[in-house]
């Protein structure tokens, strides 16, 4: 039978050659290790598998004996199950696992002894803080599970397991506290988890686009973030994690517009600091979103409100200009687009370098060119930074868009269609939801005793709530941590 076990095994791993096949002799019985190297830990393998096995045959023959050990779990100190299907056998070995065929049994036995190449911890790229921690989750999703038991050290932290991906077989780990979340959230994403059939899972953005409701909203459903704290302290808000194999950031869910304008830097400095730094991020997330599209319109339609000497200055500066304002501000706009993608894919190096000196070249060199005005570098680029201020990608990528339709309406139809514009976006982003929790809340709906923590935080002492826009109000009453 062990035979037959180890044929159908060789079967299906035809063609990998880096499998290994390694024969032990008993006893007087065939046995065989199977494992592939590239993947399986070497020295816990030879320590606590192979070198057992050879002091086995060296001793005292006593094949019942050895069974029997084998069934109690004594006869390794390393823990090991029973296996006794062919096709879960061969995912274990592609996965990094040894397995022990020994003849005459209708099963095998697995050891778990995986271990990939990765990279260490290191600090955080996209999500940077002055103070408070600094290390960021890897690709690896046993080291990231690692990293946020580090931080809660409690019974309570739960996970959930799945395998996603016909082909990727890909670890996918929800993250929750107990007594804290929603179960009706928890209950839904984990019924679309297990509903997802695909062939491989690469990115933990894939999933995010199979478990939301709303696939053609531009507002994301989940918050991205690479930081350990981060999740942690979403966690203890009521909210629910996901981690995936093979990815160095997690998703959070429930997510609200507030909550993808705030960063861990409010809560590691002073509430003065912290509330400070809050209110000139919203200021400039406006400004991102709104300037281009406002300065077009005013200046095509709506001259009159702008003082004469100002006026004079941007009539100067406009004389030569043989475009109008919107077709200058789209050239702008998409000439900065590029060099920010350019910065972004060229080596990092180079990257930050070609990004700001092409800005400061290629802008000059427009000005000096005739090609476009002045005050519209000033204002693209007034724009640019200011649509880095925005802490979340998701969320400033979403701006990016949208300040393009805004800009195409300002030039078309003026302050009257930039206004239209922006009822239209807040009328859409009043009636998402996430996961049955309200995109704008605490605005709308309106719950003044989470606005401790929205536009500016107050002392931490007082924020003695969690806020309800993650969680029940029958839960928001022990210590909100961060």
């Amino acid at each position: 039978m062990a035979e037959s076990i180890l044929d159908r095994i060789k079967e299906e791993l035809a063609g990998c050659s880096d499998a290994v096949y390694q024969s032990i002799n008993l006893y007087g019985h065939a046995c065989a290790l199977i494992y592939i190297p590239s993947i399986v830990d070497m020295i816990c393998l030879q320590q606590y598998v192979t070198l057992p096995l050879k002091n086995e045959a060296n001793g005292e023959p006593d094949w019942g004996r050895f069974l029997e050990r084998l069934d109690h779990g004594s006869a390794f100190a390393i823990p090991y199950f029973k296996v006794v299907e062919t096709g879960r056998a061969v995912e274990l070995v592609v996965s990094g696992n040894a397995l022990l065929c020994l003849e005459d049994l209708p099963y095998i036995y697995q050891f778990g002894l995986t271990q990939y190449s990765k990279r260490s911890v290191s600090e955080s790229q996209n999500e940077l803080v002055v103070v408070g921690p600094q290390e960021a989750f890897i690709e690896d999703v046993n080291t990231n599970l690692s990293l946020l038991r580090h931080i809660i050290k409690h019974s309570d932290f739960k996970t959930m397991h799945f395998t996603i991906g016909e082909y990727t077989k890909t670890d996918v780990y929800l993250v929750y506290i107990e007594g804290l979340y929603e179960p009706a959230i928890l209950e839904e994403i984990s019924r679309k988890l297990k509903g997802i059939a695909i062939d491989g899972a690469l990115g933990i953005s894939a999933l995010a686009e199979y478990v939301s409701k709303d696939h053609f909203s531009l507002f994301p459903a989940f918050q991205y973030t690479e930081r350990p704290d981060s999740v942690a302290a979403s966690l203890m808000e009521g909210r629910i994690g996901m981690l995936m194999d093979g990815t160095p950031s997690a998703l959070l869910t429930p997510v609200t517009f507030m909550s993808l304008l705030q960063s861990s830097e409010d809560y590691y400095q002073n509430f003065y600091a912290g509330s400070w730094i809050r209110l000139v991020r919203f200021f400039f997330a406006i400004i991102s979103l709104l300037l281009p599209s406002l300065y077009v319109a005013i200046t095509t339609f709506h001259s009159q409100i702008i003082p004469a000497d100002l006026l004079i200055t941007i009539a100067a500066a406009r004389e030569n200009i043989p475009f109008s304002a919107l077709t200058e501000a789209l050239i702008m706009e998409l000439t900065f687009e590029a060099l920010r993608e350019a910065g972004t894919r060229i080596p990092k190096p180079v990257g930050q370098t070609v990004s700001i000196i092409g800005g400061i070249v290629i802008g000059q060199a427009a000005v000096q060119a005739g090609i476009v005005s002045a005050p519209m570098v000033i204002v693209v680029s007034i724009t640019g930074i200011a649509s880095y201020i925005i802490p979340h990608l998701e969320l400033g990528l979403t701006f990016r868009l949208l300040r393009f339709a805004l800009l195409i309406l300002g030039g078309m139809l003026g302050l009257l269609g930039v206004i239209v514009a922006v009822f239209v976006i807040y009328g859409h982003v009043t009636s998402l939801s996430s996961f049955g929790k309200p995109f704008m809340q605490p605005i709308a709906p309106l719950v003044l005793e989470d606005w401790k923590d929205t536009f500016a935080r107050v002392p931490a002492p007082f924020m003695n709530k969690r806020s309800t826009s993650f969680t029940s109000r029958k839960n928001n009453r022990r210590q909100k941590k961060t």
